[in-house]
């Protein structure tokens, strides 16, 4: 069975059938919800980072230091986190994937901001994205910040499990996400960037209402995993 465990906010530990860890979107020092610190973390494979802002990022380069995984994210947040002495490191862009040992991992469209959280300089300004992996025939959609995009309908069919935003202020609110949930088509859904803040703040069960019955709406708090 593989298992996703939330750790508030973005930020999620995929441990695949075969033992391998996926952390995406590490934000933990700080995180207000976290459930974990980044020195809680001993092993990983890979570290994927949607986009810079520093609640994505910005535990992403001091656990690439310390597990030693490979970092993944846009050409430029690699080439910066290169800059600040990763080692490992893979850079991927929109609409292109590779594939790791542990499955095929490729880079999808988000329409969100594309500053580095660290860069003073402004050099490495990027593109955001989300995530579609393949693990053995078991896909899911990490669809970082985003807003609601038609692009998603080209994921009908091809998602077991979708991770989406419903924050509202700066990504997807409730409404926004259920029409996602439409697009895409998922056999379960998790909702995610909510309650960190009070400006993000949301009901996840007034999410799932509205989703209804096209998707399984799994909820989890910070700590919780699902298993699939």
């Amino acid at each position: 069975m593989a298992r996703l465990t939330w750790h508030g906010h973005s930020c999620f530990t995929l441990v695949t059938d075969t033992g391998g860890r996926i952390l995406i979107d590490p934000w933990l020092d700080d995180n207000p919800v976290a459930d974990i610190r980044s020195s809680d973390i001993k092993e990983l494979d890979l570290i994927l980072v949607s986009h810079g802002h520093h609640d994505h990022f910005a535990d992403a380069i001091k656990l690439a230091k310390s597990t030693g995984a490979t970092l993944v994210s846009t050409f430029e947040i690699v080439s910066f986190a290169q800059s600040k002495g990763v080692q490992s490191a893979h850079p991927l862009h929109i609409g292109g994937g590779y594939r790791f040992p542990l499955g095929y991992v490729k880079m999808t469209p988000a329409l969100h901001g594309g500053q580095v959280a660290g860069d003073e300089e402004g050099v490495y300004t990027t593109q955001a994205g989300g995530w579609w992996l393949d693990l053995g025939g078991k896909r899911v959609y990490h669809a970082g910040d985003t807003a609601l995009l038609l692009e998603m309908q080209l994921l009908r069919g091809k998602v077991d499990v979708a991770l989406l935003p419903i924050g509202d202020n700066f990504t997807m609110g409730p409404e926004d996400a259920a029409q996602a949930v439409e697009l895409i088509q998922p056999r379960v859904v998790i909702p995610m960037h909510y309650n960190t803040f009070d400006v993000i703040k949301q009901d996840p069960e007034a999410f799932a209402r509205l989703v209804g019955d096209r998707a399984e709406v799994v909820i989890l708090k910070p700590g919780e995993s699902y298993e699939f």
